[in-house]
């Protein structure tokens, strides 16, 4: 197995400790000037870490005493531990949408920002694939008889689109769970020559770890791709890849696990390029004679 890296410990955040649902439920009890601080924290949430208690203050033009007060009302001790608590909401996958500059609308800010997020994003997965890892990834995805492609919730779309690029190249390759169907169908029978392929990106139903055990604990091999909420599954896995999904915006980026999967599945065709070209072949003879495809 690939020796994980350490697994992050976060503290889980209950949906009524947020910050959000704290403001909700002190709100009809809050003096005017305090709502107009309550108001501006939900609609900073993206970019607290650039404020102060004092900025705050001054553009909400309430007293420093009243920023203060309010922060004690919603059982915070101080505007760092407001600040912590909104990095977290983010490190876990909540949307917190800083508002849009000037900046952003009349120029390319915006998209600069994101373009140097997905570098950064991009180099990280380089770095992560360095000690051979995406070759012993395409060799599992190589020469296993079957393989399945898990992916639930924002983690479908990556499994999805892996599928695709696989199917082409290799028989063999579904994606789980079907529509309508549950994963009790998907992964019963799974064993020796199997490969169940699990994209845990963050913000996972519970039943994807329950699967990641199941998978573990049979004679099929298991390949986990995920962020970094997902690195304690490494423990799990035959082989893990990370792949950084961080962004600017209040929605993960997936250009990076776009770009593993098409890493993944052009080593497949490569491994394999005699077998994957009649593939290639026999596949393209069968969209002109279904005539499926724009010419």
């Amino acid at each position: 197995m690939t020796p994980p890296p350490e697994a992050a410990n976060q503290p889980p955040l209950e949906p009524e400790t947020r910050i959000d649902a704290r403001i909700d439920a002190h709100y009809g009890a809050l003096a005017p000037q305090e709502r107009r601080v309550a108001d501006f924290l939900l609609e900073h949430l993206g970019d607290l870490a650039i404020f102060s208690a004092a900025d705050i203050s001054r553009e909400t033009g309430v007293s420093k005493a009243t920023v203060s007060r309010l922060f004690r009302k919603l059982d915070f001790e101080d505007f760092r531990e407001v600040k912590d608590h909104a990095r977290a909401l983010r490190s876990r996958g909540v949307p917190t949408a800083a508002p849009v500059t000037s900046a952003d609308t009349e120029g390319s800010t915006g998209m600069q920002r994101h373009e140097a997020r997905d570098h950064d994003n991009l180099a990280r997965l380089t770095a992560g694939l360095a000690d051979g890892r995406l070759q012993q990834a395409v060799e599992m995805l190589a020469s296993a008889e079957r393989v399945i492609l898990l992916g639930l919730r924002n983690s479908y779309p990556v499994a999805l689109h892996l599928h695709q690029q696989l199917i082409q190249t290799r028989p063999r390759v579904r994606i789980a769970p079907q529509p309508g169907q549950t994963l009790g169908e998907e992964l019963a029978g799974i064993g020796a020559g199997d490969l169940v392929v699990a994209v845990g990106f963050r913000r996972r139903p519970v039943v994807f770890g329950k699967a990641v055990r199941a998978v573990a604990s049979s004679e099929a091999q298991l390949l986990c791709l995920g962020d970094s909420t997902s690195r304690h599954y490494a423990m799990e896995a035959d082989c893990w890849i990370e792949c950084p999904i961080d962004s600017e915006g209040a929605f993960d980026s997936y250009a990076a696990a776009m770009t593993l999967v098409s890493l993944l599945a052009n080593g497949v065709l490569n491994r394999q390029l005699g077998a994957g070209r009649k593939r290639i072949s026999a596949i393209a003879k069968a969209y002109d004679e279904l005539d499926e495809l724009e010419r």
